[in-house]
């Protein structure tokens, strides 16, 4: 079997309103869709994490890998990627992010191969459903949606999705540069979700280490599963350790690093950031070793989202809630899409390979929306406009 095509195509998926992070308004994702056709007639499925790396993939990966066997992954990624060793001083790391997104694809192909679901050739599900989290942020009103602007605003929304969805893991941003008032919204989602609601946070590193010392403080009466990037390093993370109980998560995938400083706690990423599913896969058995913690990115459109849910449903280590946005976003580019949960949980595909299928009437929509509006900006400050934001805010 050989590599005969590989077709990119650029997609926006907005959210039915915006959320603020650090950087402004996160509006939706732009992302690039990857089709690995073959001459065995099988196609396989992959997804970048943003749709500059679709562009790399045009102009470096997929010349390379015409005419290649999808099967040997050791091959496909020797012509692909240089060594990491001199790439994380050249800062050439592109080509390593734009494989992993269309590794995703070559595994896809492998299992139609074996005519089986992902998770049966990682060695089989320990789990079918698969837990992910509520997302609550201040959100402006766009529309009929968002308009959770106040801590009031953000409890009822929690309150409402707990009493439709049944759910009791919730993660949030509460990113206003407004200490005060994070701790009033999560004073106010303790007592209204109860004592066994799952609450999590994640500052996108808004806060100095002075004010995070202070605001964890204020924080830990409220039992905080994890707080994700309070800070912007590692240093300051363990630093911050000795002043806190709650766990740290990141998305800086240094393990090295965590272990040596003893901070942070857990691993979130998307895996064609980490190099594509093998080097995941790696990455994930070496926490395990190592005393740390993983769960999946967010912000993802249903074919990165169901690589998601093979490796948790086939990897015992992954006992913590993935995070999502999936009750944002107004589409994806599968059949059925946009995956959602139910009682925190989402089912695994059962399907050959990644088990999803792309919707053509959908990838035509949101191709459309890419080609008619560009990409969509996520560093986008309404209040200063053209002008990227500096932290911390706090």
């Amino acid at each position: 079997m050989k590599i005969t095509n590989i077709k990119i195509t650029h997609v926006n998926i907005p959210f039915d309103a915006p959320f603020w992070w650090t950087a402004g308004l996160y509006a939706g994702a732009s992302k690039s869709i990857i089709e690995v056709e073959t001459d065995a007639g099988l196609v396989g499925l992959g997804e970048a994490p943003w749709w500059h790396f679709g562009e790399v993939i045009k102009s470096e990966i997929a010349p390379a890998l015409i005419g290649m066997d999808p099967l040997d992954l050791a091959a496909c990624e020797a012509r692909c990627v240089p060594p990491y060793q001199i790439t994380a001083n050249t800062g050439e790391n592109a080509a390593s992010v734009a494989f992993g997104s269309v590794e995703i694809a070559l595994w896809d192909i492998r299992d139609k191969a074996f005519e089986i679901p992902l998770y049966q050739l990682l060695g089989g599900a320990v789990r079918k459903d698969i837990k992910f989290s509520e997302y609550f942020s201040f959100r402006p009103k766009q529309g009929d949606a968002g308009g959770e602007m106040t801590p009031e605003a953000i409890t009822d929304y929690c309150l409402r999705m707990q009493s439709e969805h049944n759910a009791s893991i919730f993660e949030g941003k509460l990113i206003m540069g407004d200490p005060q008032l994070e701790i009033k919204t999560v004073r106010m989602l303790r007592e209204a979700l109860g004592d066994d609601v799952q609450i999590k946070l994640d500052s996108n590193m808004q806060y100095s280490l002075t004010t995070a010392r202070w605001l964890l403080r204020e924080l830990e009466p409220f039992n905080i599963r994890n707080y994700e990037d309070p800070v912007a390093t590692f240093e300051e993370m363990a630093a911050l350790r000795q002043h806190s109980i709650i766990p740290f998560s990141t998305h800086i995938p240094d393990l090295r690093r965590a272990v040596a400083l003893g901070a942070p706690d857990y691993f979130v990423c998307n895996f064609a950031a980490l190099g594509g599913l093998s080097k995941t896969l790696k990455f994930i058995a070496a926490c395990e070793e190592m005393g740390k913690g993983f769960w999946c990115y967010s912000n993802d459109l249903g074919i990165m989202t169901a690589a998601y849910l093979h490796v948790s449903a086939a990897t015992p280590h992954i006992t913590e809630a993935s995070q999502s946005l999936f009750r944002w976003q107004i589409g994806d580019v599968i059949k059925d899409g946009p995956f959602i949960q139910t009682n925190d949980t989402v089912r695994v595909p059962e399907g050959h390979g990644l088990g999803v299928e792309l919707d053509p009437v959908e990838m035509q929509r949101w191709a459309r929306h890419f080609q008619e509006n560009g990409p969509i900006n996520h560093f986008d400050d309404p209040n200063n406009p053209g002008v990227y934001r500096r932290l911390p805010l706090h």
